[in-house]
């Protein structure tokens, strides 16, 4: 008795253990479960818009690698225009008139565009800044009807199960008051199809990676300077994000394995009855903060 007593609190001390245990294998089998449901609701993944832009490339070799870039960029007098203060009021309200008239139309006219002006409205696009001046992105122009027909079947037969599987009732239901869905007409009815792709990485003349960086916002930028110039140039399109594609239409373009693409813009006139939503934007002071 004497013996088993003394051993009770060691026995005692050895069931708290085996108890604490066996809680803290359960709470984070619990854990687990808890972050995988919260990964699988996700209503769709699409690697080629995933943001890199926080993980930066892994480096073949010494980090302070040269990159290729001149060491020495020669620096010239800036020459600016400078306007007096009313001729910036005007030249401010006149943009954001031509701007406030942009609209993403679905119904795009086959009527022919100049390709002088596809080529003018992507050198703007091309004058974005990019992270140390990398420009990493490349803009396919698809004026081919066959290419045009291809890129259809493969957005529409991706769309119809974004619709159906991936996105999810919250996002279904709040699309279906702009009447949207999975049928894309305008990507073989308008005369261009312009695919931006973000270049995630480079190429040194010695093969190896070079760092891109910020491509995403890089990129993102310029498409919105491409959009104003569409719009300044009378032309009109809507950003579609063809989720799921990117592989694919990577492929039928034989773009290499360093693009993603990021957007897809029919861009043409409009349907002579071509309609679009009955939407109003924000007000200024609901989207501006002065300090």
């Amino acid at each position: 008795m004497a013996l088993f007593s003394s051993l009770t609190p060691v026995f005692i001390a050895i069931i708290c253990v085996l108890i604490g245990v066996i809680l803290k294998k359960t709470n984070g089998e619990k854990e687990k479960q808890d972050i995988k449901s919260k990964v699988t609701s996700r209503p769709w993944v699409d690697e080629d818009l995933k943001d890199g832009t926080d993980h930066p490339l892994e480096e073949e070799g010494d980090d302070e690698e040269w990159q290729g870039l001149d060491e020495n960029v020669a620096h010239v007098p800036f020459i600016a225009e400078r306007y007096s203060e009313a001729e910036m009021i005007k030249r401010s309200q006149t943009f954001y008139e031509l701007l406030n008239k942009r609209r993403s139309v679905r119904f795009l006219s086959d009527e022919p565009v100049p390709r002088e002006v596809i080529d003018n409205v992507i050198r703007t696009a091309g004058t974005s800044p990019s992270g140390a001046h990398t420009e990493p992105w490349t803009f396919v122009v698809v004026q081919d009807p066959y290419l045009k027909r291809k890129i259809r079947e493969i957005v529409e037969e991706e769309e119809e199960i974004n619709y159906k599987k991936r996105m999810g009732d919250r996002w279904v239901n709040d699309l279906k008051r702009l009447r949207t869905n999975w049928i894309k007409e305008y990507l073989d009815t308008a005369p261009y199809l312009i695919l931006i792709f973000k270049q995630v990485y480079g190429r040194l003349p010695n093969g190896k990676k070079k760092t891109h960086y910020y491509n995403e916002i890089s990129v993102s930028i310029a498409c919105g300077i491409l959009l104003a110039a569409l719009q300044n140039a009378g032309l009109y399109t809507v950003t579609s994000t063809p989720l799921n594609c990117g592989p694919q239409l990577r492929v039928l373009l034989q773009r290499p394995a360093n693009e993603k693409l990021l957007l897809l813009l029919p861009v043409g006139y409009p349907k002579k009855d071509a309609t679009v939503p009955a939407l109003t934007r924000k007000p200024l002071e609901d989207i501006m903060v002065v300090m």
